[in-house]
C-alpha cells in the first residue's frame, strides 16, 4: 500500500510540476491583472500540494517525525514570506516570488532527500537571506544616487577578489572562499552583483570609445583576478555577462563579435594554462576512457540522468550520492534520477520564466542605468542556469557553478536573494511610475 501511495505520488507531483509551468507561461499572455493574480493564487496551490506530496514520500520512506517537523517550518516560511511581501510591496511580482519559492522547494525537498542536515542549513540560511533582503525593494525605489558611486563598485570587487587570489581558501585546485570566524563565503557571489553596478553606472554615464576601453580594462581585471584563483567557472560568467552589457549599452555588432573571439582564444589559452582545465575538457570529450578517474563524475552524472528516464525512479529509490558534490554542481543531476526528466525540464522552463521576467523589467525601464542592472543581473542569472544544466547534461565541460536557488550553498543562496530583490526593485519602481502617471493623467 505504501510503494502505490509513493508511486501515484511521485507521477502526480510530476503532472503539478508541468501545471505550474503552464501558469508560469500563460503569466506572460494575459493583459488583465485580476486575471495575473488568479493565475498565482494557482500556482500557490500547485507549489504547497507538491511540496506536501514530496514530504509525504520523504516521511513514508523514513518515517522519521524530524521530516514532517521540517517540513512544517518551510511551510509557515513560504507562507510567511509571500503574505508579507505582498503587504509590504504592493505592486510587487507575485510571478518572480512564486518562482522563488517554487525553486526553493525544489532544493529543499532534494537537500533533505540528500543530507537532512545540509538542508537544515539551507533552510536557516534561506531564512536569513530572506529576512536580511526584504528592504533591498524599498532601497532601490528610493536611493537614485546608486548611480553615483561607479568606482566604489568597481574597487571594491576587485579588492575582494584579490584577497581570495592571495589568502583564499583553496576547493577543487581554485581559491574560492574566505574563512571568517569559523565562517566561509565565497565573495566571488557578491562581486558579480557589484561587477553588473560598476559596468551599468559607467556606460549610463557614457559609451563613448574611451569609457568602452576604461570599463574594458576593469572587466579583465576582474577576469584575470579570477582565472589567477582558477575560479574559471565565475569567470567565464564575468566576461560573458560584459560582452552582453556592452552589446546591450552601445548597440554594435562588432563588440559582440569581438568578445566572441576574445573568448574563444582565452579557452585555449586556460586549457594550455592549467591542469585542471584539460582534465576537465577530456573528461568532457570522452569521459568513458576514464569512468574510474577523471571521468568519474560526469558519467555517474549521465548514468543517473539515463536512469531516472522521463518520470524518475522515486525518491529513495534512485542513487544520487554516487555523484561527487552532488548537493552542489551536480543536483540537477538528483532531480533528473529521482524526480524524471520531465520535472527537471520543468524546473528549468521555470528558470526561463525568471529570465524572461528579467528581461521585461529591462525592456520596461526608461533609465538607462536601471535597464542595464535587469539586463546585467538577467544574464548572470541564465548564464549561470546554463553553465550547470550544460556541465552536468555533458553539452559543455563542468565549470564548478551551483543552479540558483535549488544547489546547497549560502554564499549563492544570499547572492541570489539580492539578485532577485534589486530586480523587484525595479519592478515596484516601474509599476508605482505608471500608478502616478495614470493618476496624474
Amino acid at each position: 500500500m505504501i510503494n502505490l501511495i509513493i508511486d501515484v505520488s511521485r507521477y502526480l507531483m510530476i503532472l503539478l510540476i508541468a501545471l505550474y509551468t503552464y501558469f508560469n507561461f500563460r503569466f506572460f499572455s494575459l493583459p488583465d491583472e485580476i486575471k495575473k493574480r488568479k493565475i498565482c493564487g494557482r500556482q500557490n496551490f500547485v507549489m504547497f500540494l507538491i511540496h506536501l506530496l514530496a514530504y509525504l514520500i520523504i516521511w513514508l520512506e523514513t518515517g522519521d517525525e524530524k521530516m514532517l517537523v521540517f517540513y512544517a517550518a518551510q511551510v509557515v516560511f513560504f507562507f510567511s514570506y509571500l503574505i508579507l511581501y505582498r503587504l509590504i510591496y504592493r505592486n510587487v511580482s507575485r510571478l518572480l516570488v512564486n518562482n522563488m519559492c517554487m525553486l526553493l522547494t525544489v532544493g529543499f525537498l532534494m537537500l533533505t532527500r540528500l543530507s537532512f542536515d545540509r538542508a537544515i542549513k539551507q533552510f536557516v540560511i534561506v531564512t536569513f537571506a530572506a529576512l536580511v533582503t526584504f528592504v533591498i525593494p524599498f532601497v532601490i525605489d528610493r536611493v537614485w544616487q546608486l548611480s553615483k558611486i561607479p568606482w566604489v563598485y568597481g574597487i571594491v570587487g576587485l579588492l575582494l577578489l584579490g584577497i581570495v587570489c592571495i589568502t583564499g581558501t583553496s576547493s577543487y585546485g581554485a581559491q574560492l572562499s574566505l574563512e571568517i570566524g569559523g565562517y566561509s563565503f565565497q565573495p566571488s557571489e557578491f562581486v558579480k552583483i557589484s561587477y553588473v553596478f560598476f559596468i551599468a553606472t559607467m556606460f549610463y554615464r557614457s559609451t563613448s570609445i574611451r569609457t568602452v576601453l576604461t570599463v574594458t580594462a576593469a572587466a579583465a581585471l576582474h577576469v584575470l583576478i579570477l582565472v589567477a584563483s582558477r575560479d574559471l567557472g565565475s569567470a567565464l560568467l564575468f566576461f560573458v555577462t560584459y560582452v552582453f552589457m556592452l552589446f546591450v549599452a552601445t548597440g554594435k555588432w562588432r563588440y559582440l563579435l569581438a568578445g566572441a573571439g576574445g573568448g574563444s582564444f582565452a579557452a585555449v589559452f586556460a586549457f594550455q594554462l592549467f591542469s585542471h582545465v584539460r582534465t576537465r575538457v577530456s573528461a568532457w570529450l570522452n569521459p568513458w576512457s576514464d569512468i574510474a578517474g577523471k571521468g568519474y563524475q560526469i558519467t555517474q552524472s549521465l548514468f543517473a540522468i539515463g536512469t531516472g528516464g522521463w518520470f524518475g525512479m522515486g525518491l529513495y529509490r534512485g542513487m544520487p550520492r554516487k555523484i561527487p558534490v552532488v548537493e552542489k554542481d551536480f543536483i540537477f543531476s538528483a532531480v533528473s534520477e529521482e524526480l524524471g526528466g520531465i520535472f527537471a525540464l520543468c524546473v528549468l522552463l521555470i528558470c526561463l520564466g525568471c529570465f524572461l521576467q528579467f528581461m521585461m523589467i529591462a525592456s520596461q525601464m526608461q533609465a538607462v542605468f536601471y535597464k542595464l542592472i535587469a539586463f546585467g543581473l538577467g544574464t548572470i542569472y541564465i548564464t549561470q542556469v546554463f553553465l550547470t544544466v550544460g556541465g552536468v547534461t555533458k553539452f559543455i565541460p563542468s565549470t564548478g557553478v551551483t543552479l540558483p536557488l535549488i544547489s546547497y550553498g549560502g554564499s549563492s543562496i544570499l547572492s541570489t536573494f539580492i539578485i532577485f530583490g534589486i530586480i523587484q526593485g525595479l519592478y515596484i519602481l516601474k509599476r508605482n511610475e505608471e500608478e502616478e502617471d495614470k493618476y496624474e493623467g
